[in-house]
């Protein structure tokens, strides 16, 4: 491999101006994580004169110490359904994949801190996809669990789909995925299930309730009158109807009884470990991958500088560029370990399809990972395109893409606009993750490009009818509809709604990409013991 000869200089005041750009794009995301901590840490009093730990230091608690975690969805939900001011982003649920007791495991807390950890439609869509990733890399999953269940605003969003879970978390168990969940304060009618569904459950004394009605409904329902306890506490459910395992005495005591459980899964005995290789970090410093993307995004600039930032030694093989340079194809190592690469530099070509669907075959022959480094404005269009069969090239891209079966991980790093979104292996082409920079972008095409095919086919449309065109009509429509697109293509729009797992840092790039890859390597290399129906109380 050749090392990358990076142009960049961190001292023009180009690079400056973006760098101060990311950087304010940076703080802002970062600020709505921390008005979401801010809220949940003005209960702390309340939390505390009940005895309980507020929900970020049960993660903290439950996480092996200096140990590395990949926070996931941090910002799902943001300004929708309830949240008005960005301080309930995050779907109810603290969430990521870190170390416990030595075990890589997916983290699910509630964050009960926030409306109860209720959960809205944003919020089952995030535990419908961490569930998706704990399957897909069979990671143990932990849940710390206290939710006053659905948010009965959005019932009728959430009801029919949220069955979607407790079938996954019996699939899981099936699956030989255990699921540990410690019940910290209320879990009721559906919300019971979650625990139940789980293979192992911990209760606290006097702290944890579950149950499918409570006190107040079963005696609207029927007339019994019931005390808390008798329905539905931890001691019940322990010493006499047996849905749970372990009775803890506090917060503190049920995470440590989840490490232990952990702790004792023998989980690590189950995979062939891979050995750790030596390498060299990069030549640059990843501090420049704050300046090398343009603040204008009609600025071109060479994938292969982020490339020198990331990969190891700074080193790079590139393949077939000679024949098209606007998809950079290669490989790189990150951490030791060979991955396959396609960056933009440039819209997708005929050739550029066709050199991509080439060398994902050649990545999939050697059982080497695909990463993913979005810039584009998507297909190239035009007669010579066309003539050259663009259509088919894509579509082979596209097939490429959907069944190659080595680990695919996405990062948006600036535009990714159209069919260029799907071929790149967006969202709704299933990568393994998929993480975006705070000035990336996804929409079905530029703002300014939507407005002016709306003009002109409006336009055209008014003088086939005879109709003279208003020129003030049309210029509404068009920046309206510019304005509307532009709104909607963010990285925070987009975070809100799951099309990516999470804004990151650019500084922070290489350690989430070899982050998730150890964690895809993993998985190739675990043994699962699958059974029939999961495991059940009996």
């Amino acid at each position: 491999m050749q090392v990358i000869h990076s142009t960049l200089n961190p001292n023009s005041e180009e690079f400056k101006q973006n760098k101060a750009a990311m950087l304010k794009q940076v703080e802002e995301f970062r600020a709505i994580e921390q008005k979401v901590v801010e809220k949940t840490e003005s209960r702390r009093e309340r939390f505390e004169q009940r005895g309980k730990l507020l929900p970020h230091d049960r993660v903290a608690l439950l996480l092996d110490a200096g140990a590395p975690f990949l926070p996931l969805h941090n910002l799902a939900g943001y300004m929708m359904h309830d949240d008005k001011d960005g301080t309930e982003a995050g779907g109810a649920t603290i969430a990521g994949i870190g170390y416990v007791a030595g075990t890589r495991v997916l983290v699910a807390a509630s964050n009960s801190a926030i409306k109860g950890g209720t959960i809205t439609p944003a919020g089952l869509q995030k535990t419908l996809r961490l569930q998706a990733i704990a399957a897909e890399n069979k990671l143990p999953v932990v849940s710390l669990s206290e939710s006053g269940g659905a948010n009965l605003n959005y019932a009728s969003d959430i009801f029919v789909e949220g069955a979607r879970s407790f079938a996954n978390q019996a699939r899981m168990s099936a699956q030989g995925i255990p699921q540990v969940t410690v019940v910290h304060g209320n879990a009721t009618a559906g919300g019971a299930y979650q625990p139940g569904l789980s293979d192992y459950c911990i209760m606290i004394r006097e702290q944890s309730k579950m149950f499918l009605a409570g006190p107040p409904l079963l005696k609207a329902a029927t007339g019994e009158v019931a005390t808390d306890e008798e329905l539905g506490g931890a001691e019940m459910h322990t010493d006499t109807a047996g849905t749970g395992e372990y009775l803890a005495e506090n917060d503190r005591d049920g995470i440590r009884l989840a490490r232990e459980i952990v702790a004792s899964l023998g989980w690590n005995d189950l995979a062939t470990p891979l050995p750790a290789k030596a390498f060299k970090p990069p030549r640059y410093a990843a501090e420049e991958l704050l300046g090398v993307v343009p603040d204008d995004a009609r600025k071109p600039y060479d994938v292969r500088e982020i490339l020198a930032r990331i990969a190891d030694d700074s080193a790079f093989l590139d393949f077939k560029n000679e024949w098209d340079s606007h998809t950079v194809c290669g490989w790189i190592k990150i951490e030791g370990y060979p991955v396959g690469i396609i960056g933009n530099n440039g819209p997708i070509t005929h050739k550029g399809a066709a050199k991509a669907a080439q060398f994902i075959q050649l990545c999939e022959q050697t059982r080497r990972p695909l990463l993913f480094l979005h810039n584009t404005t998507g297909f190239l269009v035009g007669t010579e395109q066309e003539q050259n069969g663009i259509i088919k090239h894509g579509s082979k891209m596209i097939q490429a893409v959907a069944n190659a079966t080595v680990p695919k991980i996405s990062i948006l790093i600036g535009g990714s606009y159209g069919a260029g979104n799907y071929a790149m292996c967006g969202r709704g082409l299933d990568p393994q993750f998929i993480f975006a920079w705070p000035n990336s972008r996804v929409a079905v095409m530029g703002g300014q490009q939507a407005g002016m095919v709306l003009r002109i086919v409006a336009e055209q449309k008014q003088r086939s009818q005879g109709i003279e065109p208003d020129e003030n009509v049309l210029k509404f429509l068009q920046e309206s509809t510019a304005q509307q697109l532009d709104s909607q293509s963010t990285a925070l729009y987009g975070t809100a709604r799951l099309w990516d797992d999470g804004i990151i840092d650019p500084r922070d790039t290489r350690n989430v990409v070899a982050f998730a890859l150890a964690t895809c390597r993993e998985a190739q290399q675990r043994t699962l013991q699958p059974i029939s129906f999961g495991v059940p109380r009996l």
